[in-house]
């Protein structure tokens, strides 16, 4: 099956990929993370997936949208809500609707997101804005699983992969104290 993976980041998608690839999955990543402020880190975490792929030998998209969309479509009025409040909830919404409409531009068979790996994600909430988009098209995997987000970091440290401290976008930045 051929499969457009949401790539938040390179660290993350460590994991995803080689699942994805272990169940016999052509693997595209997708990034797509307008969230991402400012714009060098988004450029550093585009540097490290761009490094992914070509260790893998991956086809990537790059989609583009801008961080003032993202803002007005996403954040405005949610500048406040908590970590895996409603905007992380909107925001999940706004990736993985990038990544449907990619995925069904480019003949793909399926979709999922990296974000499942990540302890500080809520899965049920990925996974019901998913099937929203696509019930048949979204694939329901908790990337955290058997131990997935370890993983994910002893794949980062051992490809050398850039790895961030914060989810994205600049209310996630927690200040340093």
């Amino acid at each position: 099956m051929k499969v457009l993976l949401h790539t938040c980041c390179a660290p993350c998608a460590t994991h995803c990929v080689l699942t994805l690839l272990d169940e016999g999955h052509e693997v595209t990543l997708f990034y797509s993370n307008a969230n991402i402020a400012p714009q060098e880190e988004w450029q550093k975490r585009l540097d490290a997936v761009q490094a992914l792929a070509y260790h893998y030998d991956l086809p990537l998209l790059v989609d583009t949208p801008t961080h003032d969309d993202w803002l007005t479509q996403v954040a405005s009025g949610l500048e406040e809500e908590p970590e895996r409040g409603k905007r992380c909830e909107r925001c999940f919404r706004y990736s993985l609707a990038r990544a449907f409409a990619a995925t069904t531009k480019g003949s793909y068979d399926a979709f999922t997101t990296s974000l499942t790996v990540s302890p500080h994600k809520v899965s049920a909430m990925i996974f019901e804005v998913g099937k929203e988009l696509s019930e048949i098209q979204f694939l329901t995997m908790d990337f955290k699983k058997n131990n997935g987000f370890k993983h994910s970091l002893e794949l980062t440290e051992k490809l050398g992969l850039y790895r961030q401290s914060y989810c994205g976008c600049e209310f996630s930045i927690k200040p340093v104290s």
